[in-house]
């Protein structure tokens, strides 16, 4: 098989088996109305479900981090998608709090793992100057699995209950896993050089010569971070509480709910296929700027959501597109290729160690968003949910902002002194 037909596989591998991971993410956000109604949770009890799944993401991403390292990233990610499966199998069987956030916490636990080892087999394959192309493309398979795991839980749901919602998605993801342990392997354990490919061979044996404090002092590194946190956050809140607000605040039927709630999503897949093309074309490559510009438009479109709620499925769906598409778009840019960057300046070797503290200090708001909303919801109604995440949005934009002028000035500090005589 020749090199480009490797690469194909090894992207679609990649693109299928994590879009497959939201497939046990998602149905807790549809199947809330019955565990409320039926298991009569609360709202806070939900709340603490969407923690329980997240909170071992974020950690677990950061603190078990050496071990795809150790074992190698095909074996590591195979694994743990095989176990992600095996823990909500029997979800459905349940009815304790309890006992859902013990499976909740293993299936966050088994997939914390799964985003960086695909990432550091993926980026194996590729040349460093198609790096931001690359993972523009395959951002698109965490919006994609998202609405694919929004509408076979909706049809689970409808058709057969919500103790069904996790079982077939289950199976899905076990057949992933295994198609990872076979096929989805590093250029290293196939011997395949990589024309364009910087420090093949030395990356293995730096990933982990800063710690975590080091990479954080690293000039834009707390920057981005914070704006992934925001951008992360606002969008697991839309994940997890949208259908419920569509059916609480604004009476929709759950099928209604549930299939809207996937409009931010195919937003998602349009921003992040396009962003990197635009920023090349309309930024120069000025990567920081586009996505503060982005990100700003998201706080535009939520805003406007706010405001014309009331005008039917149409002005929402609209709304909801534009929100997805400009808040989804930069994700897999600050996430992967900004850090990426930032790791290398100045000749560091520490693009793993600040994708690492980026990914998991945003990891951090997807379970925080759990308690917080449900909270604000119980005192001061569904409307207080789109206040703060519009509030996170601005954030967000300032924190990015923010980068991109301490870029620009080091750009300008740069070329100042290549000007001047020594």
């Amino acid at each position: 098989m020749d090199l480009k037909k490797k690469q194909i596989l090894i992207f679609l591998i990649g693109w299928l088996s994590y879009a497959s991971t939201y497939l046990l993410r998602k149905p807790l956000g549809v199947i809330k109305i019955d565990l409320e109604s039926e298991v009569h949770l609360t709202k806070t009890q939900l709340g603490w479900l969407d923690t329980a799944l997240l909170l071992p993401y974020a950690m677990m991403q950061i603190m078990l981090g050496p071990i795809g390292d150790r074992f190698g990233s095909r074996r590591t990610y195979g694994i743990c998608l095989l176990l992600s499966a095996v823990s909500m199998a029997t979800f459905g069987h349940w009815s304790s709090f309890v006992m859902f956030c013990v499976l909740l916490f293993l299936n966050g636990s088994a997939q914390s793992q799964c985003w960086p080892n695909c990432i550091k087999t993926l980026s194996s394959w590729y040349p460093d100057d198609s790096r931001n192309t690359v993972f523009g493309w395959f951002g698109t398979c965490a919006f994609a699995g998202g609405i694919m795991g929004t509408a076979l839980a909706v049809h689970l749901q409808t058709t057969y209950g919500w103790r069904h919602a996790f079982l077939v998605p289950s199976i899905c993801v076990a057949i992933m896993g295994v198609m990872v342990l076979f096929l989805f392997s590093q250029t290293s354990e196939s011997g395949t050089e990589i024309p364009g490919k910087s420090s093949q061979s030395t990356t293995s044996k730096t990933d982990n010569s800063l710690t975590v404090l080091q990479a954080s002092k690293i000039p834009m590194v707390m920057e981005v971070a914070v704006g992934v946190f925001c951008l992360k956050l606002v969008r697991y809140c839309m994940y997890m509480w949208l259908p419920m607000y569509l059916l609480k605040h604004l009476n929709y039927t759950k099928t209604q709910a549930g299939m809207f709630s996937t409009m931010f999503e195919i937003g998602g897949v349009a921003g992040s296929a396009a962003i990197g093309m635009v920023i090349d074309k309309c930024f120069k490559g000025q990567t920081l700027l586009g996505s503060t510009i982005s990100i700003l438009l998201s706080s535009v479109a939520l805003m406007l959501f706010m405001v014309t709620s009331k005008w039917g499925l149409v002005v929402n769906s609209v709304c909801m597109l534009i929100a997805g598409a400009f808040n989804c778009g930069p994700d897999s840019l600050l996430g992967g290729s900004v850090p990426a960057e930032l790791g290398e300046m100045d000749g560091k070797n520490a693009a793993a160690a600040v994708i690492g503290l980026v990914n998991g200090f945003g990891s951090i708001g997807t379970f925080l968003e759990g308690p917080i909303i449900g909270l604000l919801s119980d005192w001061y109604g569904w409307s207080s949910m789109f206040y703060f995440i519009i509030v996170l949005s601005l954030i967000g934009t300032a924190s990015v902002y923010r980068a991109s002028l301490i870029k620009k000035a080091r750009q300008n500090a740069n070329t100042l002194s290549a000007v001047l005589p020594t």
